[in-house]
Protein backbone atom coordinates (compact mmCIF):
# COMPACT_ATOMS: atom_id res chain seq x y z
CA UNK A 1 0.00 0.00 0.00
CA UNK A 2 2.95 2.58 -0.27
CA UNK A 3 3.39 5.61 2.06
CA UNK A 4 -0.41 4.53 3.61
CA UNK A 5 1.26 6.78 7.25
CA UNK A 6 3.46 8.96 5.83
CA UNK A 7 3.81 12.27 7.61
CA UNK A 8 2.45 10.56 10.37
CA UNK A 9 4.25 9.91 14.22
CA UNK A 10 2.80 6.61 16.00
CA UNK A 11 3.35 6.02 20.00
CA UNK A 12 3.90 1.99 20.05
CA UNK A 13 4.00 0.12 23.24
CA UNK A 14 5.38 -2.86 24.02
CA UNK A 15 7.57 -2.86 21.05
CA UNK A 16 10.86 -4.45 21.42
CA UNK A 17 9.44 -8.07 20.71
CA UNK A 18 6.99 -9.69 19.32
CA UNK A 19 3.65 -8.11 17.20
CA UNK A 20 4.78 -4.81 18.65
CA UNK A 21 8.42 -5.23 16.84
CA UNK A 22 6.40 -6.06 13.77
CA UNK A 23 4.04 -3.26 14.27
CA UNK A 24 7.25 -1.00 14.40
CA UNK A 25 8.69 -2.39 11.43
CA UNK A 26 5.40 -2.00 9.19
CA UNK A 27 4.63 1.38 10.43
CA UNK A 28 8.14 2.78 9.50
CA UNK A 29 7.90 1.05 5.74
CA UNK A 30 4.79 2.29 5.68
CA UNK A 31 6.30 6.05 6.19
CA UNK A 32 6.04 6.60 9.60
CA UNK A 33 7.95 8.13 12.48
CA UNK A 34 7.68 5.83 15.13
CA UNK A 35 8.73 6.59 19.52
CA UNK A 36 8.98 2.48 20.52
CA UNK A 37 8.60 2.06 23.63
CA UNK A 38 9.02 -1.05 26.92
CA UNK A 39 10.66 -1.97 29.52
CA UNK A 40 13.02 -4.16 27.58
CA UNK A 41 16.24 -1.74 27.27
CA UNK A 42 18.79 -3.47 25.14
CA UNK A 43 16.04 -5.34 22.95
CA UNK A 44 14.37 -1.81 22.24
CA UNK A 45 17.44 0.13 21.83
CA UNK A 46 18.47 -2.49 19.31
CA UNK A 47 15.26 -2.22 17.10
CA UNK A 48 15.98 1.79 16.95
CA UNK A 49 19.59 1.04 15.67
CA UNK A 50 18.43 -1.46 13.18
CA UNK A 51 15.71 0.60 11.67
CA UNK A 52 17.21 3.97 11.75
CA UNK A 53 16.55 7.67 12.53
CA UNK A 54 12.48 6.99 11.68
CA UNK A 55 12.49 5.08 15.22
CA UNK A 56 13.13 6.77 18.47
CA UNK A 57 13.12 4.21 21.87
CA UNK A 58 12.30 5.12 24.92
CA UNK A 59 12.43 2.99 28.51
CA UNK A 60 8.68 3.06 29.51
CA UNK A 61 6.67 1.54 32.22
CA UNK A 62 2.94 1.82 31.12
CA UNK A 63 1.65 0.72 34.31
CA UNK A 64 2.95 3.66 35.67
CA UNK A 65 0.53 7.42 35.58
CA UNK A 66 4.01 9.11 36.06
CA UNK A 67 5.92 7.49 33.22
CA UNK A 68 2.89 8.44 30.63
CA UNK A 69 2.75 11.75 31.95
CA UNK A 70 6.09 12.17 31.50
CA UNK A 71 6.51 10.77 28.05
CA UNK A 72 3.67 12.78 26.46
CA UNK A 73 4.92 16.15 28.31
CA UNK A 74 8.22 15.16 26.76
CA UNK A 75 6.11 14.82 23.36
CA UNK A 76 4.51 18.26 23.36
CA UNK A 77 6.42 20.14 20.68
CA UNK A 78 6.26 16.72 18.42
CA UNK A 79 2.55 14.98 19.38
CA UNK A 80 1.23 11.84 18.61
CA UNK A 81 -0.79 10.58 15.69
CA UNK A 82 -1.51 7.11 16.12
CA UNK A 83 -1.40 5.84 19.51
CA UNK A 84 -1.03 1.60 20.05
CA UNK A 85 -1.52 0.22 22.90
CA UNK A 86 0.12 -2.74 22.72
CA UNK A 87 1.93 -3.81 25.55
CA UNK A 88 0.62 -6.82 27.98
CA UNK A 89 1.59 -10.31 28.60
CA UNK A 90 -0.32 -13.57 29.99
CA UNK A 91 1.85 -13.83 33.17
CA UNK A 92 0.12 -16.97 34.42
CA UNK A 93 -1.48 -20.05 32.95
CA UNK A 94 -3.74 -21.08 36.36
CA UNK A 95 -7.15 -21.28 37.45
CA UNK A 96 -8.89 -18.28 39.12
CA UNK A 97 -9.07 -19.50 42.78
CA UNK A 98 -5.49 -19.78 42.79
CA UNK A 99 -4.55 -16.21 41.98
CA UNK A 100 -3.16 -13.98 44.90
CA UNK A 101 -4.68 -10.87 44.80
CA UNK A 102 -1.98 -9.60 43.99
CA UNK A 103 -0.36 -10.94 40.98
CA UNK A 104 -4.37 -10.29 39.78
CA UNK A 105 -3.92 -6.67 40.27
CA UNK A 106 -0.26 -6.97 38.57
CA UNK A 107 -2.22 -8.68 35.22
CA UNK A 108 -4.85 -6.69 35.25
CA UNK A 109 -2.42 -3.27 35.44
CA UNK A 110 -0.23 -4.24 32.78
CA UNK A 111 -2.95 -5.43 30.32
CA UNK A 112 -5.73 -2.54 30.99
CA UNK A 113 -4.97 0.03 33.42
CA UNK A 114 -1.59 0.43 30.60
CA UNK A 115 -4.57 1.10 27.86
CA UNK A 116 -6.36 3.40 30.24
CA UNK A 117 -3.60 5.71 30.84
CA UNK A 118 -2.16 5.57 27.29
CA UNK A 119 -5.78 6.76 26.21
CA UNK A 120 -5.66 9.35 29.41
CA UNK A 121 -2.60 10.81 28.67
CA UNK A 122 -2.12 11.47 24.61
CA UNK A 123 -6.33 12.13 24.01
CA UNK A 124 -6.22 15.75 25.68
CA UNK A 125 -3.22 16.03 22.75
CA UNK A 126 -5.40 14.43 19.82
CA UNK A 127 -8.63 16.76 20.83
CA UNK A 128 -6.20 19.94 20.30
CA UNK A 129 -5.70 18.74 16.68
CA UNK A 130 -8.90 17.47 16.38
CA UNK A 131 -7.58 14.08 14.96
CA UNK A 132 -5.91 10.79 16.08
CA UNK A 133 -5.97 7.33 15.49
CA UNK A 134 -5.84 4.80 18.33
CA UNK A 135 -5.97 1.03 18.27
CA UNK A 136 -5.64 -1.39 21.37
CA UNK A 137 -4.38 -4.67 21.35
CA UNK A 138 -7.27 -7.18 22.46
CA UNK A 139 -7.31 -10.38 22.38
CA UNK A 140 -9.32 -13.62 21.29
CA UNK A 141 -9.12 -14.01 25.58
CA UNK A 142 -11.05 -10.83 25.44
CA UNK A 143 -14.07 -12.42 24.18
CA UNK A 144 -14.10 -16.14 24.65
CA UNK A 145 -13.68 -17.36 28.12
CA UNK A 146 -9.72 -19.16 28.91
CA UNK A 147 -10.16 -21.48 31.64
CA UNK A 148 -6.63 -20.75 32.68
CA UNK A 149 -5.98 -17.16 32.08
CA UNK A 150 -8.71 -15.53 34.04
CA UNK A 151 -6.69 -12.25 34.80
CA UNK A 152 -5.34 -12.28 31.60
CA UNK A 153 -9.00 -12.54 29.50
CA UNK A 154 -10.69 -9.91 31.89
CA UNK A 155 -8.12 -7.51 31.45
CA UNK A 156 -8.82 -8.12 27.15
CA UNK A 157 -12.35 -8.04 27.58
CA UNK A 158 -11.77 -4.52 29.55
CA UNK A 159 -9.80 -3.48 26.63
CA UNK A 160 -12.34 -4.34 24.25
CA UNK A 161 -15.66 -2.70 26.01
CA UNK A 162 -13.03 0.48 26.91
CA UNK A 163 -12.08 0.68 22.99
CA UNK A 164 -15.94 1.30 21.91
CA UNK A 165 -16.23 3.39 24.92
CA UNK A 166 -13.73 5.65 24.11
CA UNK A 167 -14.91 4.89 20.03
CA UNK A 168 -18.32 7.03 20.94
CA UNK A 169 -17.49 8.87 22.81
CA UNK A 170 -14.46 10.61 20.50
CA UNK A 171 -16.39 9.86 17.33
CA UNK A 172 -17.15 13.43 16.20
CA UNK A 173 -14.12 15.10 17.83
CA UNK A 174 -11.89 13.15 14.52
CA UNK A 175 -10.44 10.26 16.95
CA UNK A 176 -11.05 6.49 16.23
CA UNK A 177 -10.28 3.70 18.50
CA UNK A 178 -10.48 0.34 17.42
CA UNK A 179 -9.21 -2.93 18.70
CA UNK A 180 -7.61 -6.05 17.35
CA UNK A 181 -8.12 -9.74 18.88
CA UNK A 182 -5.12 -11.51 17.94
CA UNK A 183 -5.51 -15.33 17.84
CA UNK A 184 -2.51 -17.60 18.52
CA UNK A 185 0.52 -15.50 16.71
CA UNK A 186 4.21 -16.43 16.87
CA UNK A 187 5.80 -14.43 19.44
CA UNK A 188 8.64 -14.74 22.18
CA UNK A 189 5.62 -14.69 24.77
CA UNK A 190 3.46 -17.92 23.22
CA UNK A 191 6.85 -19.62 22.16
CA UNK A 192 7.79 -19.13 26.26
CA UNK A 193 3.80 -20.40 27.06
CA UNK A 194 3.69 -24.08 28.21
CA UNK A 195 3.16 -26.20 25.62
CA UNK A 196 -0.32 -27.90 26.07
CA UNK A 197 -1.36 -23.87 26.05
CA UNK A 198 -0.47 -23.90 22.47
CA UNK A 199 -1.62 -27.21 21.33
CA UNK A 200 -4.94 -26.19 22.93
CA UNK A 201 -4.91 -22.68 20.52
CA UNK A 202 -3.72 -24.54 17.98
CA UNK A 203 -6.45 -27.03 18.01
CA UNK A 204 -8.90 -24.74 18.16
CA UNK A 205 -7.71 -22.63 15.10
CA UNK A 206 -9.53 -23.26 12.10
CA UNK A 207 -7.14 -22.28 9.64
CA UNK A 208 -4.64 -24.62 11.15
CA UNK A 209 -1.31 -22.61 11.70
CA UNK A 210 0.02 -19.62 13.79
CA UNK A 211 -0.80 -16.73 13.02
CA UNK A 212 2.50 -14.97 12.17
CA UNK A 213 3.69 -10.87 13.94
CA UNK A 214 3.29 -9.42 10.69
CA UNK A 215 -0.48 -10.39 10.14
CA UNK A 216 -1.37 -8.17 13.37
CA UNK A 217 0.85 -5.69 12.10
CA UNK A 218 -0.63 -5.62 8.79
CA UNK A 219 -4.32 -4.96 10.46
CA UNK A 220 -2.86 -2.22 13.10
CA UNK A 221 -1.25 -0.20 9.79
CA UNK A 222 -5.39 -0.11 8.40
CA UNK A 223 -6.75 0.83 11.17
CA UNK A 224 -4.30 3.40 12.15
CA UNK A 225 -4.39 4.54 8.28
CA UNK A 226 -6.72 6.95 6.33
CA UNK A 227 -7.74 4.36 4.66
CA UNK A 228 -10.14 3.38 7.52
CA UNK A 229 -11.39 6.85 8.03
CA UNK A 230 -14.83 5.81 8.91
CA UNK A 231 -13.72 2.94 11.13
CA UNK A 232 -13.91 3.46 14.79
CA UNK A 233 -15.26 1.01 17.76
CA UNK A 234 -14.33 -1.87 15.60
CA UNK A 235 -13.01 -5.27 16.64
CA UNK A 236 -10.65 -6.72 14.21
CA UNK A 237 -10.40 -10.47 14.96
CA UNK A 238 -6.68 -11.58 13.40
CA UNK A 239 -7.01 -15.22 14.85
CA UNK A 240 -7.89 -17.39 11.89
CA UNK A 241 -11.26 -18.35 12.72
CA UNK A 242 -11.03 -19.24 15.88
CA UNK A 243 -14.03 -16.83 17.10
CA UNK A 244 -15.88 -18.12 13.80
CA UNK A 245 -16.79 -21.53 15.45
Amino acid sequence: MGQRLEGQYALVTGAARGIGRAIVEEFVGAGARVLATDIRVDEGTALAEELGPSVRFAQHDVTSEAAWRELVAEMASDPIDILVNNAGAVVHFIPLHEYEPTEWTRVLNLNLTSVFLGMRFVVPTMLERGRGSIVNMSSIAGVVGIEVAPAYAAAKAGVHILTKCAAVTYADKGIRVNSIHPGLIETPMVAEQPDWATEGFLAGTPMGRIGKASEVAQAAAFLASSEASFVTGAELYVDGAYLAK
